[in-house]
């Protein structure tokens, strides 16, 4: 598969800060941030393949005299980590649990899709880790990291910039993009989100899609609970995951891309509804099997 187009130019959404927008937003087509006062600048995740992760590069040096010399990874997954290599000035940093969940990773995602045109990609581990909370700077240009607790993943960050009012969600939050929390928890991520509700950000920058406002919760939400309900609908019925999907299908988020994460996605809600904890580790090869039975094929990643 070829790298396809690029991901479009930086966009300056507030005053020194810059978004990424790779278009459609699917599968390995995530979003990127930089952050700059015009001098020093801090970039928010980088891209899947080597292509595409220098176009991302070409863009930021247009738009800032030096390579920023800090990366923040909103979480492990490699179309948000695969480029780091590419920005050798650059000092990596992570919630903890993230740098460990990349070290295990590895390059697993390249053999999800094998035909995609990777370009070799380089593991690099986290520098710098936090558990909490982290302040970082651009220059003048303040940013809070924040971790909110087992969602899209167990080692999710979220970038706040207080003044500016934008929020870097990483794949926390979707735009027209269907949620993926089978790594996480889906009662977590519903926790998650009132977090950031409470920050008052007025742009919203997700981790795949077009940048919106605080009406990319509400989308996200009502998915999450729809599958809390399947679940116990499904538990009730004597039904499993699949069969559950099977049913019920992706209803009023049809129209959202990527409806077949459905079934991970519920693998996570029922291990969740049978008691067991945000975060416990799942059999993902299996879940992605399960999933491709469902779609009738591997899903479709244009990285």
């Amino acid at each position: 598969m070829s790298a396809g187009s690029g991901p479009g130019p930086l966009t300056e959404v507030a005053d020194g800060v810059h978004v990424h927008v790779q278009p459609d937003g699917g599968w390995c087509l995530s979003n990127a941030g930089l952050l700059t006062d015009g001098a020093d600048a801090v970039l928010v995740d980088t891209a899947a393949t080597r292509a595409r992760a220098l176009r991302l590069r070409e863009a930021v040096l247009r738009t800032v005299p030096r390579p920023p010399r800090l990366l923040v990874a909103t979480h492990f997954h490699g179309d948000h980590t695969f480029g780091n290599h590419l920005f050798p000035e650059a000092l990596v940093v992570a919630h903890e649990r993230a740098r460990d969940d990349i070290t295990a990773a590895g390059l697993h995602l390249t053999a999800l899709w094998p035909d995609v045109c990777w370009g070799e990609p380089e593991v690099v581990t986290p520098h710098l880790t936090y558990r909490d909370r982290m302040t970082v700077h651009a220059g003048t240009l303040r940013a809070e990291l924040l971790h909110p607790g087992p969602a899209h993943t167990t080692g999710d960050t979220v970038v706040w910039l207080p003044e500016q009012r934008v929020l870097f969600t990483g794949d926390l939050v979707m735009s027209g993009v269907t949620p993926f929390c089978p790594m996480g928890s889906v009662a977590g991520s519903l926790e998650a989100l009132r977090t950031l509700r409470a920050l008052g950000a007025r742009t919203v920058v997700p981790g795949h899609g077009p940048v919106g406002g605080p009406e990319l919760f509400d989308a996200d939400e009502g998915y999450l609970r729809r599958l809390q309900q399947l679940a116990a609908d499904g538990l009730a019925a004597g039904l499993g995951p699949l069969e559950t999907a099977r049913e019920a299908g992706p209803g009023p988020y049809a129209d959202l891309l990527d409806a077949e994460r459905l079934v991970p996605n519920l693998h996570r809600a029922f291990h969740e509804a049978l008691g067991g904890r945000p975060g416990d580790p799942l059999d993902i090869p299996a879940l992605f099997a399960e999933m491709t039975r469902y779609h009738g094929g591997l899903p479709v990643c244009r990285a």
